[in-house]
């Protein structure tokens, strides 16, 4: 993905007019990470409406779909659905040239690591209500790999990573508008 924004970064200036960086897009995605951001740090249960139902709705697709792979991997596929889809609409966006996309896409990416972190959180003490059959993911991933003990740990820089993410994209997109206003302003010419 690094490489993709960097390439975008290179090519953008054989993007015509249209693809440029609007404003309005820089506010939207903008909007769009602190409404993330005000969810999970100043509401009672961190959950964005609308859009951590659909995550969740994702999330619980993957089992059985990975589910169908190989059995074993069932338990993945959850967190697997919940990383895919928020890349997929990122490397679409980046395919259209579309700056405003791709940052929104990778603030969507970050939001979900958020409740990722909240339920990797949860592993020990398995207090979080849980759809399906009761089974927590998160407890056994990390029961797997032996490292159930470091669970707020793992939750925690992974929380980390989906603030960056976050900041990232919006600060990633507000240097493409510059970028974008700086190219379009007449410049002086020296005589």
């Amino acid at each position: 993905m690094v490489n993709s924004l960097r390439q975008y970064e290179r090519n953008r200036d054989v993007i015509p007019d249209e693809a440029r960086v609007p404003l309005g897009g820089v506010l939207a995605v903008l909007a769009f990470a602190l409404v993330c951001l005000g969810f999970h740090w100043f509401g009672d249960q961190g959950w964005v409406p609308l859009l951590d139902s659909a995550n969740l709705a994702l999330h619980e697709a993957g089992h059985p779909l990975v589910g169908i792979l190989s059995a074993r991997a069932t338990v993945y596929g959850g967190t697997l659905f919940q990383l895919v889809f928020p890349l997929a609409a990122a490397a679409h966006f980046h395919r259209a040239a579309n700056a405003s996309g791709v940052a929104a896409s990778l603030v969507w990416l970050g939001e979900n690591l958020f409740n990722i972190a909240r339920y990797m959180a949860d592993a020990r003490a398995q207090d979080l209500p849980l759809v399906g059959n009761g089974d927590h993911d998160w407890a056994e991933i990390f029961g797997r790999w032996g490292v159930l003990h470091l669970d707020g740990r793992i939750a925690g820089i992974t929380r980390g990573i989906g603030v960056f993410l976050m900041l990232g994209a919006v600060i990633w997109l507000y240097r493409r508008w510059r970028a974008d206003q700086d190219r379009s302003a007449p410049r002086a010419s020296l005589r």
